[in-house]
């Protein structure tokens, strides 16, 4: 295993917005990126998401634990997977972003 990919996304929502924000981005992601990436665990406890995931035949494990005035998403990525570390942290990023910025 390599290190873990971490991202952090800032926000100004407090955790219980911004974790609901999440939840319904994470479900919502799930479908946009089902060619792509494969969630084959997702445990909520509180505000953190634990999950394990596939994709290009590889797994990974993270977890997304909302904060009160930031989002961290940390990755477990194969070998593999994290030669597509940089692109990955800019779609987390990005996603991340659009999900804690709409008006909901």
């Amino acid at each position: 295993m390599t290190e873990p990919l971490v991202v952090s996304i800032p926000h100004r929502l407090g955790r219980a917005e911004a974790t609901r924000r999440i939840k319904s981005g994470f479900g919502s992601a799930h479908a946009h990126f089902a060619h792509l990436v494969k969630i084959s665990e997702e445990r909520w406890e509180d505000s953190r998401l634990t999950f394990h995931a596939s994709a290009l035949g590889q797994t990974a494990s993270g977890v997304i634990d909302v904060r009160e005035d930031s989002v961290l998403v940390s990755v477990q990525l194969s070998w593999l997977l994290a030669r597509f570390a940089n692109a990955a942290a800019k779609m987390i990023r990005q996603q991340g972003t659009l999900m804690l910025e709409k008006p909901k």
